[in-house]
Formats: structure tokens, C-alpha cells, sequence
């Protein structure tokens, strides 16, 4: 099994962790990271782009001069696409982008991303991570220890909700529930920084 040192939050080492081997040493698939990763970008497209076809826009009832004998192309509407003002040929209408995957494409995706960042060595484990109060100084010194810049920070529903709060104005961090967590954010981010309760969320989520 892998194993991975866990530090406190003064960047010390304290103790060693074992990881699920099904979920943090799995095989790295990059076509279903890629997919996954393609998946959440385009759930979170809106689809409101719209344009007018020749039959929504307004005018042209009439036909614009007597089909022979004036040397003009013969023409039926002044909202056909080829005049100023006219309706858009083919035009975009609201449309969803959104796909899916299936749950074990998705579990794969998953346990991919992880272990790219545990083989990469970055996944760092924190004994704990709770704030007595909410402090944007102590999370930037507990990043400082930790040597991380751009993180995402994992967090259980055990963990302090303080520490959510302290990290939100900190640039190039993002604060997650373990049960939250998605493939997009864990490649975004360099680091993944979690507590050992979010490890064993997570390996309850995806063993």
C-alpha cells in the first residue's frame, strides 16, 4: 500500500499514513480524466445564446417589389438573410452542452486524478486542520509550513468550519468537502492538501 508522510500544521512531520491502494494507486487514465474534466466544464455552460432566423424577425410581410420586369433578383421578404436587418441563417438557439458518464468512468476519473497527485507527490495529509477562530493569517502561515501555493484544500464535515472561511480571500486556494471534490479542481490545483478524516472519506467514497 502507499504510503504518505502526515504533518501538523506547523509542517512537521508526524506520522506516517497508509493509503487504499484501489483508490490512490490506481491506473492513471488520462482519456477519462480528460473526459471528466470536459464533463464539468460543459455541465457548466449556460446554452442561452440566441439569434433570430428570418421567420422571428420583425418586418418584410410584404414582398419588396414584383417578381418580373424590374431587373432585380426576384425576392420575397426583406428579413431574408441576405438583406441589412435580415434573420440569421441557421441560427444558434438555447441548447444544453451538458453530457454523461458513467459511474465508473466517473470512479475511475477519480481515483486517476488522485493518484497522478500522490505519485507526483502532491498529496499532502494533515494529522488535523482546525481553526479556533476565523483567521486568514493562520491558514497563510499553515500553507507557509506547508511550502503550497496553489492548493486545494479537502476538508471532512468534521473538520472546523473556520478553516473554510480563513481560506476564501487567500488567492490560488480553494476549500472543498471531501464529498465535493471533482477531477476538474484536482488537476487545477498543484496541491491537493486534506486532513486523514477527508482521506477516510474519501476511501469510503471510492474503495
Amino acid at each position: 500500500m502507499a504510503n504518505v508522510s502526515v504533518y501538523n500544521m506547523e509542517g512537521s512531520e508526524v506520522d506516517k499514513m497508509e493509503l487504499n491502494d484501489n483508490v490512490f494507486a490506481a491506473k492513471v487514465n488520462e482519456h477519462l480524466m480528460h473526459m471528466a474534466v470536459v464533463l464539468q466544464l460543459a455541465n457548466k455552460r449556460q446554452g442561452t445564446q440566441k439569434a433570430k432566423t428570418r421567420s422571428e424577425v420583425r418586418g418584410g410581410g410584404r414582398k419588396p417589389w414584383r417578381q418580373k420586369g424590374t431587373g432585380h433578383a426576384r425576392q420575397g421578404s426583406t428579413r431574408a438573410p441576405q438583406w441589412t436587418g435580415g434573420g440569421v441563417v441557421f441560427a444558434p438557439t438555447p441548447r444544453s452542452y451538458s453530457f454523461k458518464m458513467n459511474k465508473k468512468e466517473k470512479a475511475a476519473a477519480m481515483k486517476s486524478a488522485l493518484t497522478s497527485r500522490v505519485n507526483e507527490e502532491k498529496f499532502i495529509v494533515l494529522d488535523s486542520l482546525k481553526f479556533d477562530e476565523i483567521k486568514t493569517k493562520k491558514m497563510v502561515s499553515v500553507l507557509d509550513a506547508l511550502k503550497v501555493k496553489k492548493a486545494l484544500v479537502v476538508l471532512d464535515g468534521e473538520d472546523n468550519a473556520n478553516v473554510a472561511l480563513s481560506a476564501r480571500n487567500i488567492q490560488g486556494i480553494r476549500v472543498v468537502a471531501a464529498n465535493a471534490i471533482s477531477v476538474y479542481d484536482i488537476l487545477k490545483y498543484e496541491t491537493v492538501v486534506t486532513t486523514k478524516n477527508a482521506v477516510s472519506k474519501i476511501e469510503e467514497v471510492y474503495a
